[in-house]
């Protein structure tokens, strides 16, 4: 199968089908400490905030999805549009496919025709790191959509489970430092939802990554996709609910800050307006989220995500304001508490 085939089963698997881990992200065991006395007018609440230097509307970035397929180009013209008018970051998908075929391009280059000022993030998976990529690739990656910082996508238990999948990660770490110091825009580290522990962070930390994305378990199961994908029956359901779930990651990787600099990215079932909170109250700067995007696409096209991103605006300003909180500079974890 080729991986353009590849890709349109992805979205179409995670847009339709139970996809999802049986193990929970952690968020349901915290809840809000109700403030009877806010003193916040909700009209005056300031929703926005900064990821890696920059200030944006909304502490919501629209994970790495799709590219590299027909009908991919249509989908990143959607969120690239709301992107650029709600002033939110994104991610294209995976660009190992433009590397290899110069024709998938346009599917990824799209985004910044409808994006022109929007923060938008490369995309390359860590297998494809091994052995360093060629400068031409690296400036390719960068230019082809003008990127603001470039993903790094760690995915082993997806390529395990993937008959296709690249099954050696022997030399990744090499890769990934070649790729730094060949790079002069921020690097972000991602899992696709087995989420990445405090002691992997420290290590990609002190080669220089910018910014942690913990992609935790709790959301899509990208091994439970693969096993629902697999033309062999001869699926490994048995690692269908593998991963350290994504509160677990920013309670792991919070401590960090001791000893680095870097900016947090709260992935992995973050499904509506309170967990993005849950997760900025326990120290992430951002909160990441792909399958309600895309199924909010899938269903209503641009209609249904402009809807989605005000929906979830208006609701976090309406939280913010029930914890007496005016911006998100005053949220902390005294306004959560466990249950």
């Amino acid at each position: 199968m080729s991986i353009q085939e590849r890709k349109k089963d992805h979205v179409d698997l995670t847009a339709y089908s139970d996809v999802f881990y049986q193990k929970s992200t952690g968020f349901e065991r915290y809840d809000f400490v109700h403030n009877a006395l806010p003193e916040v007018n909700p009209s005056e609440v300031d929703v926005s905030a900064s990821l890696l230097g920059r200030r944006l509307s909304f502490p919501l970035f629209i994970s790495s999805m799709t590219g590299g397929y027909t009908e991919a180009g249509s989908v990143n013209t959607i969120i690239a549009k709301c992107c650029e008018k709600h002033d939110l970051p994104f991610g294209v998908g995976s660009q190992r496919a433009m590397l290899e075929d110069e024709s998938q391009i346009e599917s990824f280059s799209v985004v910044r025709k409808h994006a022109p000022s929007a923060f938008i993030a490369a995309n390359i998976g860590g297998a494809q790191l091994i052995g360093g990529l060629e400068k031409d690739q690296i400036d390719l990656l960068v230019q082809s959509i003008r990127a603001d910082a470039v993903i790094v996508h760690l995915n082993p238990l997806q390529e395990l489970m993937q008959p296709e999948g690249d099954h050696d990660f022997k030399g990744i770490e090499k890769g990934m430092e070649h790729l730094i110091t060949n790079l002069t825009v921020p690097v972000i580290v991602k899992e696709t939802g087995a989420g990445i522990s405090g002691s992997v962070a420290g290590r990609l930390l002190a080669m220089g990554v910018d910014c942690i994305d913990t992609a935790g378990a709790g959301g899509t199961s990208w091994a439970k996709v693969e096993n629902l994908r697999d033309r062999q029956k001869n699926p490994m359901h048995q690692f269908d609910d593998w991963g350290l779930p994504t509160v677990e990651c920013i309670n792991q990787i919070t401590p960090l800050r001791e000893s680095f600099r870097f900016d947090l990215i709260a992935s992995g079932g973050v499904r509506s307006s309170f967990e993005l909170v849950k997760a900025k109250a326990l120290g992430a700067d951002f909160a990441a989220t792909a399958q309600p995007v895309i199924k909010a696409i899938k269903e209503e096209g641009e209609e249904g995500l402009d809807r989605l991103i005000r929906k979830w605006k208006k609701e976090t300003r309406l939280i913010l304001t029930l914890l007496g909180c005016s911006s998100f500079n005053f949220l902390n974890d005294t306004h959560i508490r466990k249950i």
